[in-house]
């Protein structure tokens, strides 16, 4: 979208400055003298960089300038040069523009560099910016003037991605911000990240050579490769010759540990291991082997979770580390909440000036939810850069997540210059992209940061939940304030609909909070249900209201995700309709006294009386649910008193990335001394665990029954334990429950 204001005189005179004080007039009442100039040779992206000014010049003056080469060059007429015209000696990523009397030149070292300072051209001295694929601002003015500039800019990040789908689906966008078009340049498109199970497979080598893979303790499972075992080396070395065969215009391939902790324990790789200081050791014992072989190729291979720490030995020159940041607290910079980390990335840069950074910027287990950590982009940006990263990773949402546009365009543009007035990118973004409503947005996020700056003892997670900051930066004043807001920034924009859907999309993410904190009855305002003037419960008007809001302000805006486990949002709203339904149910066990007779473990606070609070589990485990590790749930409700009993449900979760499955089987059992129990009913798991099983899920194991009195009802539920295939083999699973509703 182009908005043409009036003559926009302040804009002007902050951009341009006037005739009399200025050195070069560019255009005057709409015409100019200039012509634009590439080279005789200039690339495809060269000559697209010319007619990218000229394009832009006429927009903000109605000048139309002639693009020619430099063999058709007008002679005595002002220019603008495009491309290293002067064949000066520029760094392959520098950009320069330069004055000199009357001529302007704007070049690169690279055709790259030569787009790159084209776009920094219009943007920092023509004014135009572009904050989302279809939003740009151009400024009106049918007089250009500059004075003098001489501006030189080497980037040191190199290779810049942001994980969104605005640039990989918007060519031009991604340009225009100097990021990449998608995720992985120059990879394989097979072999990315997290090869191992790719180029030995389990269902091929696993029964016929076990020894190929990790030993657990007394057993060897294909959870990782073991990376000692000459004909491992020899498969994989093999399959990434066939990779880049296949792909003769990639030069990396990813030899890199599958998604989890469970490395091989061999006597070998123990030896290699202890004697590196870190399960790394093995690691690159390995990949350089593997990169030995391809001497003109670059082998990729990470440093993550237990392969972080660096060890002795350094890679080879051609293997390229991919430093992940996975586990490190977002409430705070990296150097400040996640020290480890930090030192790990000294280690490496000390053994490698090789590093790929993998960082995250969002909450993958809810890509909507309020996720206060844009503070830490900037001084971690810098830590990257300070410590030879020359190619980082944000690991945004891809899809849709809260203030999607913002977090995209901020953390391209820190990735360009990490050094820019973090404040001011925000409200440049804010203004230009709300116009009238960003005052509010703007205010809106300063205040939710500065709240959770406050609770030092917040730990904001990537896989974490709205419901842990309820009694931090989301408790229910702060709830409210934010709500006024929002609705502060639609009034300021009412008449123009198409802001109105922007401030919309842009408190998806608070809307969210207050529908997860109704699901949890967090306060009477933020509950499921009311009581009406008959004593009975109804459904809480302003939750279905927000509700309707929500899905269709998603609807509008194509976002479809809830998280990264495929959970979309018209799933969540026919849960979140489910949960309306089930809360105004009449339940014999609600507030009741329930006595686990397994153990919990961590999640909400082992208090089994969870299970009969009148709070639904949402679909994240932080969410109200009651876990039990590597055990069976067994808990017993004491009703209070004897009561005829005709229906028993619970529900349990599945997040299967995260170990957490279904049980095999629920059984009920009733009771009137709490000693003799029989068998009401089992109840199996209608979706037995297979590989395709839906990762993320909720399921109610319903039990109806002939009429019967009892006063104390036993759940058991049998653990799934976890398969040998699944990437957790050899660890415990869980078992995740709620509710519990009698009746």
């Amino acid at each position: 979208m182009r908005y043409n204001a009036q003559i926009e005189i302040l804009i002007v005179a902050l951009l341009f400055a006037s005739c009399s004080n200025s050195d070069i007039v560019l255009s005057k009442n709409g015409t100019s003298d200039y012509e634009i100039v590439h080279l005789g040779n200039a690339s495809e992206r060269e000559y697209k960089a010319a007619t990218t000014l000229q394009h832009y010049i006429y927009e903000i003056s109605g000048a139309n300038l002639p693009v020619v080469d430099e063999s058709s060059q007008t002679a005595d007429t002002p220019k603008i040069y495009v491309g290293n015209i002067k064949d000066d000696h520029l760094e392959p990523q520098e950009v320069r523009i330069k004055t000199e009397g009357e001529n302007i030149y704007i070049s690169g070292g690279s055709e790259e560099a030569t787009s790159n300072a084209v776009f920094e051209f219009l943007e920092n001295y023509l004014g135009c910016k572009r904050y989302a694929p279809n939003v740009e601002h151009i400024p009106i003015s049918v007089t250009i003037t500059l004075n003098t500039i001489d501006y030189n800019y080497t980037p040191d990040i190199v290779t810049r991605t942001v994980h969104s789908r605005l640039f990989y689906e918007n060519e031009e966008f991604a340009e225009r911000h100097k990021v990449t078009t998608e995720a992985f340049p120059h990879y394989a498109p097979e072999a990315k990240v997290h090869t191992f199970h790719r180029f030995m497979p389990e269902e091929i080598f696993y029964k016929s050579n076990p020894e190929y893979y990790a030993l657990r303790g007394d057993k060897r499972l294909p959870t990782q490769l073991c990376l000692t075992n000459p004909s491992v080396l020899e498969i994989v070395k093999d399959s990434v010759s066939a990779l880049f065969k296949r792909n003769p215009k990639a030069s990396v391939v990813s030899v890199s540990q599958d998604d989890n902790q469970q490395y091989c324990q061999c006597e070998n790789c123990r030896a290699i291991d202890e004697e590196e200081g870190s399960p790394a050791g093995t690691m690159i014992y390995f990949v350089n082997k593997v990169a030995k072989a391809f001497p003109e190729k670059t082998i990729s291979t990470l440093a993550y979770q237990h392969t972080r720490k660096p060890p002795k030995t350094a890679p080879s020159e051609n293997v390229l580390i991919t430093l992940c940041s996975i586990e490190c607290d977002r409430s705070g910079s990296i150097a400040e909440k996640c020290k480890d980390f930090a030192d790990d990335l000294s280690g490496w840069s000390k053994l490698t000036d090789n590093i790929r950074i993998w960082d995250y910027t969002t909450q993958f287990t809810n890509f909507l939810a309020p996720f206060p950590n844009m503070h830490t982009l900037q001084p971690n940006i810098k830590l990257f850069r300070d410590n030879n990263a020359k190619w980082v990773f944000e690991q945004h949402s891809n899809n849709p997540s809260e203030l999607f546009e913002l977090r995209s365009y901020l953390t391209a543009k820190l990735l360009w210059n990490p050094d820019q007035d973090f404040d001011a990118l925000v409200t440049e973004f804010t203004d230009g992209y709300y116009e009238e409503a960003g005052t509010f947005i703007k205010e809106y996020i300063d205040l939710i940061h500065s709240k959770i700056q406050e609770d030092e003892d917040f730990f904001l997670f990537l896989y974490g939940d709205p419901s842990e900051a309820f009694s931090s930066y989301l408790n229910p004043e702060f709830l409210q304030n934010y709500t006024e807001l929002f609705n502060d920034a639609e009034k300021a924009v009412s008449d123009k609909p198409e802001l109105v859907n922007r401030v919309q999309a842009a408190r998806m993410g608070i809307d969210f909070a207050i529908l997860e904190a109704s699901r949890k009855n967090l306060t009477p305002d933020y509950s499921l249900t009311i009581t009406d003037e008959n004593g009975s419960q109804i459904t809480n008007p302003k939750v279905s209201v927000l509700l309707n809001n929500f899905t269709k302000t998603a609807k509008e805006n194509n976002i479809t995700l809830m998280n990264e486990m495929g959970f979309t949002v018209s799933e969540y709203g026919a849960n979140y309709m489910s949960a309306l339904e089930i809360a105004k149910r009449s339940n014999k066990a609600k507030g009741k006294t329930v006595i686990s007779l397994t153990k919990p473990k961590k999640y909400a606070d082992e208090n089994p009386m969870v299970l009969t609070d009148g709070a639904l589990g949402g679909n994240s485990f932080y969410a109200n649910w009651l876990g039990y590790e590597g055990n069976d749930l067994e808990v017993v409700v004491d009703l209070g008193e004897t009561q005829t009993i005709n229906t028993i449900s619970m529900a349990f979760l599945q997040v299967t990335n995260h170990v957490v499955f279904f049980p095999d089987l629920v059984r009920y059992y009733g009771s009137i001394d709490n000693e003799n129990f029989i068998l009401l009913g089992t109840i199996r798991n209608p979706k037995p665990l297979v590989k395709t099983s839906k990762v993320n899920d909720i399921h109610y194991f319903d039990l109806e029954m002939e009429s019967q009195k009892f006063r104390y009802i036993k759940v058991v539920a049998k653990n799934t334990g976890t398969p040998y295939w699944h990437h957790a083999a050899g660890l415990p699973s869980w078992i995740f429950a709620d509710e519990i509703i009698i009746d």
